[in-house]
């Protein structure tokens, strides 16, 4: 398991930018470059038919793959990864398109994308985006999660234990994480993205390539806040114990509580706050 925990840093994840540095209230001033985090559209179809543009923060081929398995699982349209036969960038773009990558999925079957309800584009912020309805954001997943009791020391060592491993947010403070552990607080995944969504999008990936969804023997460390996008995601996954240093939304705690997730927000300076199935913890 240890095996996944890399979080490669191959270039396209980061920019270098002009910046006027002001200090002392703007009395001073230096012009000098800043480390930003790269913001890019990913838009993927499916055997040649446009069906989603996701903003994210690209890190090679590797992760726009482990992205695009994990957003196709979080939205049903596959249950493991062999059922997309082939990912193809696609070349050739208008001159007057945004600079970003396109890709052409092949699936087993051409039939199995049509599930899929979001044809329009998903911002960074937005997990939700694209979204055609109020009836299309209904989650999906089990609500009988297993998972044993987790000790609240663990909790804040595996929340301690992902910040160490937030290089990409250390180098420009601009993206989200989610790490994945085990019950026993090893690391298996841990991915940077803009979206707080791709990220767990990404680790959702890694962990269908490993073979090991459902996921339900570990636990999640994120690095925000937790919103809707977060829990559709994790109880897709079986995810049954989600941490954060942040505060979860009304929503996130409701389909918490009905999906069987224990979510635990402000887990931070030696307290947390246990927002649903609490018997979990301690």
């Amino acid at each position: 398991m240890v095996g996944f925990a890399e979080n490669p840093q191959s270039g396209p994840d980061l920019a270098r930018m002009s910046v006027v540095r002001l200090a002392q209230m703007g009395a001073s001033h230096t012009s000098c470059t800043d480390l930003v985090a790269v913001e890019a559209p990913l838009e993927i179809r499916l055997h040649g038919r446009p069906a989603a543009v996701l903003m994210r923060t690209p890190g090679g081929f590797a992760q726009d793959r482990e992205l695009i398995l994990g957003f196709l699982f979080c939205e049903g349209v596959i249950t493991q990864p062999g059922q997309v036969l082939d990912i193809e960038q696609v070349a050739d773009l208008p001159q007057d398109a945004m600079e970003g990558t396109v890709v052409d999925l092949r699936l087993d079957t051409p039939s199995r994308g049509r599930g899929i309800d979001r044809f329009f584009y998903s911002t960074s912020s937005c997990g939700a985006c694209g979204k055609r309805s109020i009836q299309s954001l209904a989650v999906g997943g089990g609500t009988h999660l297993g998972g044993g009791k987790v000790a609240p020391a663990l909790i804040f060592e595996i929340l301690a234990d992902a910040r160490n491993h937030q290089t990409l947010f250390s180098q420009t403070g601009g993206v989200h994480a989610s790490g994945l552990y085990s019950a026993t607080g090893v690391l298996v995944a841990l991915r940077e993205d803009v979206g707080r969504h791709n990220a767990l999008d990404k680790v959702i990936g890694v962990s269908l390539l490993a073979g090991i969804v459902p996921l339900s023997g570990h636990l999640l460390a994120i690095s925000g806040r937790v919103g809707y996008e977060i829990i559709q995601k994790a109880a897709m996954a079986a995810i049954p114990i989600i941490a954060a240093v942040g505060a979860p939304t009304s929503l996130a705690i409701k389909l918490a509580e009905e999906h069987g997730i224990t979510l635990i927000g402000f887990a931070r300076n030696g307290g947390m706050n246990v927002y649903s199935h609490p018997d979990r913890v301690g």
